[in-house]
């Protein structure tokens, strides 16, 4: 099982998406967690979730863990389409829930409601890239694969 989740070729293309990826969900894991970059921090990010938007706990703390560790997993490139996977699944959440009704544009000028789902597309695109071909070249995956 493990084998097949981890199968991968010798790709450069799925090495420079999932970086990119990586990097770009590990900055919004940074704000959610620490704090960092603007963001609110692990006790904001629990409040905003539980009060503000009525979840119960256990999706924000959900959230947490796809968006830092999964972040860290692809830029490893340690079980690339799990992480993939779970990133693809909160974007699409996200989308869904918050964006699909501001349409497609981000909000560039500020004359919307709010961003609209153009980013939500390109991320679930790299996630589902990154479900079928895996984590390319220098990944953890690729390693465990050779091995087996």
């Amino acid at each position: 099982m493990l084998k097949l989740i981890c199968r991968t070729e010798e790709s450069y293309c799925s090495l420079v998406i999932r970086l990119a990826l990586g990097a770009v969900m590990l900055a919004h894991g940074l704000q959610k967690v620490f704090g960092w970059f603007g963001g609110q921090g692990l006790s904001g990010t629990i409040q905003t979730f539980t009060h503000n938007l009525g979840f119960s706990l256990w999706v924000p703390i959900l959230l947490m863990v796809i968006e830092f560790f999964g972040s860290i997993a692809l830029l490893l490139g340690f079980l690339t389409r799990v992480a993939a996977f779970g990133i693809g699944s909160s974007i699409a959440v996200c989308a869904y829930l918050h964006h699909v009704q501001n349409g497609f544009f981000m909000n560039w000028f500020g004359n919307q409601k709010g961003e609209g789902i153009e980013y939500h597309i390109l991320v679930l695109a790299i996630c589902l890239s990154l479900l079928v071909q895996g984590g390319g070249s220098f990944s953890v995956d690729r390693i465990i694969t050779e091995r087996r």
